[in-house]
């Protein structure tokens, strides 16, 4: 068996250069989450209100009094709904990023 060096993937990246690093620290961005924070209840109520607008309830009476009550689903309006539950959830997670990122990110200069 022959035994040949590994490529370890190191000449892939370049060296790290000194020089000013990106602040994660940014309060603007407390802002930023209160707004994703309001979008996602808009978004949310506009899911509820597509899921309830999406179901429609047909009610026949045949000759005998039988009373025969069914349902009627509007795919388009569910599907809304989803996509729409879905936006909401993901802005949430985001103005919980952005609210972590504004208050707990500090640089690194302060650590060492």
């Amino acid at each position: 068996m022959i035994d040949l060096p590994q490529p370890t993937g190191a000449e892939l990246w370049p060296p790290d250069e000194p020089g000013p690093h990106a602040r994660l620290h940014k309060p603007w961005r407390g802002l930023v989450a209160a707004v994703e924070v309001v979008l996602a209840v808009l978004a949310g109520w506009a899911a509820y209100a597509c899921w309830h607008s999406s179901v429609a309830t047909v009610v026949t009476r045949t000759d005998d009094g039988a009373v025969l009550e069914s349902h009627r689903y509007f795919g388009g309006l569910l599907a809304a709904a989803i996509g729409l539950g879905t936006v909401a959830a993901l802005l949430l997670v985001d103005a919980v990023r952005q609210l972590t990122l504004a208050v707990r990110a500090r640089s690194s200069r302060a650590e060492g």
